[in-house]
């Protein structure tokens, strides 16, 4: 385990502009910030630096229809300036979990006190422990498979946990609300010559896996799935789905109802038969308060924005949901005791890889390793898709990452990419010492936040 003390923690962003708009629940996105976070910690007496990052998304961490996407950026950045006040005068000596545990708990507190969500609260802690965790781990030389294995962090779930180190994980393709599934759909294509559409997609990278949005509008929810249907049933092969609710549904009854409006749609059989999971179509003001067990949804149903406490999970499972989402911008430890609260009834339980947009460099990096470490074999990933490629980080940053992580990325029009090959991400550069990053941003191209 890592005695660390915290000797600086610097905050900064980056505007990213996405090529398509991305429409989620009753939002739809096409800039925001991405937020980094530079650590430096004093271990034994000499200094190592970590770092992080994750796409600052609006109208997901606050879903509040009275307030603007700068507002809820500005949710984030406070949620960050709480943490780095309270990281930073933290007492020294403790492990990476401990200062999670005292620290991060402490931060969460202020920030709510202050006026933010749980789960806006929770991303500063979140990107604070993970870049903790990268800066413990290069000081003890090790992977993040390695490095849990060896107790580098000193949380108490990992050693409970049948932790893998995986060569490769596969995508699963996000279709967006406003996403055009063909050529034949209006719209204008990017001049990017990435894909603009499902059906180019699917070419493109031989996607087999998909994440469907949905409104929570019945009629519509039922036109648009029968018309992504038509598509992969026609293009995708043998083709698997998941359905998020992006807590569009008002209450039990009403998810109940659509579930069986969808099982009586026969251009829906062949979907419904390869979907895996549906992901909080509650909203959270509700979900933990109502049963879905007697609703007669035939797959599992599971957590995502409501996981802001850390008896989620339990109290889910009490009420009929069958799991919970892995994502880094909730903080790699909840992970982790939800992974270990899964494997005791790996049969009946899952935790799922879902996306907060995570833009290539250090967050998809980060949060991809962090799920498939864990045993998920499918991951949600859509940074990729929304944005082009490393969108204006310099050209020197790019490289770096691609050159540092062969197979990860590669190059497309003279800029570097994610790879998708098959369907599949290649995850053998990330097992480097560090939490899954050979590289770091270039800290002076980024904007501070203050």
């Amino acid at each position: 385990m890592s005695a660390v003390t915290i000797r600086s923690v610097a905050l900064f962003e980056r505007p990213v502009t996405l090529r398509l708009p991305f429409r989620f629940g009753a939002a739809t996105v096409t800039r925001c910030p991405q937020a980094f976070v530079r650590v430096e910690l004093d271990i034994g007496g000499r200094t190592f630096e970590g770092g992080s990052a994750e796409l600052m998304v609006p109208k997901w961490f606050d879903k509040s229809p009275d307030l603007t996407h700068e507002q809820n950026f500005e949710q984030l950045r406070e949620a960050l300036r709480t943490a780095r006040d309270a990281y930073a005068s933290a007492e020294g000596g403790q492990s990476p979990h401990g200062l999670s545990h005292s620290a991060g708990a402490a931060a969460i507190t202020t920030a709510v006190a202050r006026g933010l969500p749980r789960l806006a609260a929770q991303f500063g802690p979140a990107l604070l422990d993970k870049a903790i965790a990268d800066a413990a781990l290069r000081c003890a030389s090790l992977s993040w498979v390695d490095g849990l294995r060896a107790g580098v962090l000193g949380d108490p779930w990992s050693p409970l946990l049948a932790l893998v180190k995986p060569r490769s994980v596969t995508l699963r393709h996000t279709v967006g609300l406003a996403d055009r599934l063909t050529d034949g759909d209006a719209g204008t294509d990017p001049d990017d010559g990435l894909p603009a559409t499902l059906d180019a997609a699917i070419a493109r990278y031989g996607l087999h896996h998909f994440k469907l949005k949905l409104s929570g509008r019945s009629d519509a929810d039922l036109d648009r799935l029968t018309q992504i249907a038509a598509v992969l049933d026609a293009r995708a092969g043998d083709y698997r789905v998941t359905l998020d609710g992006n807590e569009t549904f008002a209450d039990a009854q009403a998810l109940g109802a659509f579930w069986q409006t969808l099982k009586q749609a026969s251009p829906l059989a062949g979907l419904l038969r390869r979907t895996l999971l549906l992901e909080q179509p509650l909203a959270r003001r509700v979900a933990l308060d109502q049963s879905i067990a007697e609703l007669g949804i035939d797959v599992p149903v599971i957590l995502d924005e409501s996981d802001d406490q850390a008896d989620v999970l339990e109290r889910g499972l009490a009420l009929g949901y069958r799991g919970i989402s892995s994502k880094a911008c909730k903080g790699i430890y909840r992970s982790l005791a939800n992974a270990a609260r899964i494997a005791q009834e790996p049969q009946r339980l899952l935790l799922s890889g879902e996306d907060l947009t995570c833009q290539a460099g250090l967050a998809v990096q980060q949060d991809t390793l962090l799920a498939a470490s864990l045993g998920v074999t499918h991951i949600e990933r859509n940074g990729h898709h929304y944005v082009d490629g490393f969108g204006i980080a310099p050209d020197a940053e790019a490289q770096a990452f691609a050159t540092a992580h062969p197979g990860f990325y590669e190059t497309h029009a003279g800029r570097p990419h994610l790879a998708v090959h098959g369907g599949e991400l290649d995850l053998s550069s990330l097992h480097v010492p560090g939490f899954a990053s050979a590289t770091m941003p270039r800290w002076d191209s980024l904007q501070p936040i203050v």
